[in-house]
């Protein structure tokens, strides 16, 4: 399936990308375009839009499209959860609302400097992601 949003990833545009690709689509395809293009290419091409301002999974209720997603795809397992809430708090400049949620915001600040090109962002990214996922299963159990 393909997946699209905005362009210049951060935060939830790395973070959603990872949670579907390792919990909803292990196939997915990420298109990522120009903000006012998203939903108009999300249609020529049957794209599922995400984090991009009036869409199902985009931010709601004061938290992030990350959230939506996991409530969308009725994911229940708790180092998601964990990360879900520092990846909220550092999406929504609630830095201050959890302990990681600082360290996570510099990290993509400075892949965002070393890998401008958002595919190979993700490509790299990810492995962040699921370093995070490991550290809170372990801390889980």
């Amino acid at each position: 399936m393909k997946w699209i949003t905005r362009a210049h990833v951060h935060v939830d545009r790395v973070a959603c990308p990872w949670l579907i690709n390792r919990f909803v689509d292990s196939r997915a395809e990420f298109i990522f375009v120009a903000k006012e293009l998203v939903k108009e290419i999300a249609e020529k091409e049957e794209a599922i839009p995400f984090d991009t301002d009036g869409v199902e999974l985009g931010h709601r209720d004061g938290h992030c499209s990350f959230i939506s997603i996991i409530e969308k795809y009725k994911l229940k397992d708790s180092a998601l959860l964990a990360m879900a809430e520092v990846i909220n708090a550092a999406d929504t400049d609630q830095l201050a609302g959890n302990p990681y949620a600082a360290g996570l915001e510099a990290i993509a600040r400075g892949y965002s400097i070393i890998y401008p090109d958002d595919n190979k962002n993700l490509e790299r990214q990810f492995e962040v992601y699921d370093a995070l996922y490991a550290f809170f299963k372990l801390k889980a159990s």
